[in-house]
C-alpha cells in the first residue's frame, strides 16, 4: 500500500521542492496540498502569496488544495485548534501521512512531530538535511522559477526582496544567510518547475513594509503573446 500523503504547502520553493521529491517515490501517493491562510488579507502567511496564485498552483501541479482559514492576528491557540480539524479532515480523507518541506530546524521538526502524535498521520520530512547550497543550485538547475516575496531586513537587506530566486541571487547573498532561506532571512513564491505541468504568470507589483517585513506583492498576470 502506498503511502496516501498531504502536503504542508507554502507556496514557496522548498514545499515545491519536496512535492517534486515525493512524486519520484513509487510508495508515495500525493493526494493533496495543505495551506494555511491569512483571512484578513486573502493570502498565505510570511510568503504573502495572494489566494488566485496559490489556486493557481493546485491546478498546475495538479493536486486538490485544502485551506485552513486563520485570522490576523492568530494565537497559537487558534492555529493549533486549526491544524487539529485540518489534519482530522485529511485523516477522513485517506490520508496517512503529512509531509513538510523543513531543511534542518531540530526545534520545527520536534514540534511537528508532536502535532501529529495520535492524530493517525505520520510526518515525513522528505528535504530533512540536504545542504541547502547545493540543494538551492539542484532547484535552479531543474528549472524551478521563484520570486522572493518576502525578507526579514534583520537577517537581509531589503533590496532583495522581489528578486528572482536563480544562481546571480545565491551569490549576492551576504555572509551568514542560509541559501534556502531556512532561518527565515526570506520566503518564496513558487511558479514553474519540474512538480508544475506549465507554469505561472505573475508580475512583481508594490513594495511595502509591514510587521518588520519587507514583502513584495506579486500579481497574477497573462501570458505574454
Amino acid at each position: 500500500m502506498p503511502k496516501r500523503v498531504l502536503l504542508s504547502w507554502s507556496s514557496g520553493k522548498d514545499s515545491a521542492w519536496a512535492l517534486h521529491i515525493l512524486q519520484q517515490d513509487p510508495e508515495v501517493e500525493v493526494i493533496g496540498l495543505l495551506t494555511t491562510v491569512n483571512t484578513t488579507h486573502g493570502r498565505v502567511a510570511m510568503h504573502s502569496t495572494r489566494l488566485a496564485l496559490l489556486e493557481a498552483q493546485a491546478r498546475a501541479v495538479g493536486l486538490p488544495l485544502h485551506l485552513v482559514p486563520l485570522p490576523w492576528p492568530c494565537s497559537n491557540e487558534v492555529y493549533e485548534r486549526a491544524m487539529r480539524a485540518a489534519i482530522a479532515d485529511g485523516r477522513r480523507r485517506g490520508a496517512t501521512h503529512l509531509a513538510f518541506g523543513d531543511l534542518f530546524l531540530e526545534e520545527i521538526r520536534a514540534y511537528r512531530v508532536r502535532q501529529l502524535q495520535g492524530t493517525g498521520l505520520e510526518p515525513l520530512f522528505p528535504l530533512w538535511h540536504e545542504p541547502t547550497r547545493p540543494l538551492a543550485r539542484r532547484m535552479i538547475e531543474a528549472g524551478l522559477e521563484a520570486v522572493v516575496t518576502c525578507v526579514d531586513p534583520r537577517r537581509l537587506p531589503p533590496s532583495f526582496v522581489g528578486r528572482t530566486f536563480d544562481q546571480a541571487f545565491l551569490d549576492n547573498l551576504p555572509g551568514g544567510v542560509d541559501p534556502c532561506g531556512e532561518n527565515g532571512e526570506f520566503h518564496t513564491c513558487v511558479l514553474a518547475g519540474p512538480m508544475f505541468r506549465k507554469p505561472l504568470c505573475a508580475a512583481v507589483g508594490e513594495v511595502v513594509e509591514r510587521d518588520g517585513f519587507y514583502f513584495a506583492d506579486l500579481v497574477p498576470a497573462m501570458p505574454a503573446g
